[in-house]
């Protein structure tokens, strides 16, 4: 305790060790916040919730004499590093463009700051309704927090003001860009015919399609919302943080104003409206969402 409050001491007159001491408490906060960064998805939360279960096993099992197992996970530590390097390869791959251009702080989404304006959204809505009702599959992707330049550099750049026809167009049969994902940033549609990771949860229903895998893959491993509108039954999904809903075009329109406009629901229902704490049935899932 008295080595610890002596390390203070160096801040009590202007010198040069004082300045190296806070430009050295400057830079390990900086990379402790990117770290803390890289695991704001679902994904990255369960692979932080994995160690954190085998750094337990591994004090469990010296304190309890389990010698076999604690030599096992201790040899495996050896591995720790390269096996983090490798299950957040992406997050890790976005951190470091971040430091390529330059940026102090995570490029965000114009979305963050100025929100999207109520026709745009309606355009939105307007659009899935319409592909629901005709049963044309879409994959919509609108950024909330930080950009996703390696998604759209994948695909084939628009950027257009949004719009329902623009749209519904561009998932219509015929047209060559139909098979992939829409990137939405603010107002405008940056790019379509993008490629989505797939979700690897195993928990996920079996009835669920590429479709459908690809939007809570994204929502897994970026912050974004997806709005997936399925051919086969004619129904709008609305993913956020790897969770997947079916939902009317009201409910669609309600959850959209929440989460990109800051607005609370204007109206509730009591009719048909699942409780917050109830797992929905597989069963009824499946009625709703192909």
């Amino acid at each position: 305790m008295e080595e610890a409050l002596r390390s203070f001491q160096v801040f009590r007159t202007f010198s040069p060790d004082s300045v190296r001491a806070v430009f050295d408490i400057l830079c390990v906060s900086y990379v402790i916040f990117r770290l803390l960064a890289l695991i704001r998805g679902p994904r990255a939360w369960r692979i932080l919730g994995g160690i954190v279960v085998f750094v337990i096993l591994l004090l469990a099992s010296a304190a309890m004499g389990i010698r076999t197992l604690h030599w096992l996970m201790d040899k495996a530590t050896i591995l720790g590093p390269v096996a983090l390097v490798i299950l957040l390869l992406p997050e890790l791959r976005q951190a470091l463009e971040g430091f390529g251009k330059l940026g102090f702080w995570p490029q965000q989404s114009p979305m963050t700051e100025h929100g999207i304006e109520a026709r745009a959204l309606e355009e939105i809505v307007a659009a899935a309704t319409e592909m629901a009702s005709s049963r044309t599959g879409a994959l919509l992707v609108v950024e909330r927090g930080t950009t996703m330049d390696e998604t759209i550099g994948n695909g084939v750049p628009i950027d257009a003001a949004i719009s329902g026809p623009l749209l519904t167009s561009i998932f219509y049969g015929a047209n060559p860009l139909h098979d992939g994902a829409v990137i939405i940033r603010g107002e405008r549609v940056m790019a379509a015919a993008c490629r989505l990771p797939l979700s690897e949860n195993p928990r996920l229903a079996p009835f669920l399609h590429m479709r459908h895998r690809a939007a809570i893959g994204i929502s897994e491993n970026h912050d974004c919302l997806v709005i997936v509108v399925s051919e086969e039954r004619g129904t709008i999904g609305f993913v956020s943080d790897g969770s997947l809903k079916p939902v009317s075009p009201q409910e669609l329109r309600e959850e959209l104003n929440r989460e990109l406009r800051g607005m609370e629901q204007r109206t509730r229902r009591t009719i048909r409206r699942l409780k917050p704490n109830r797992e929905v049935k597989e069963d009824e899932l499946e009625s709703r969402v192909s």
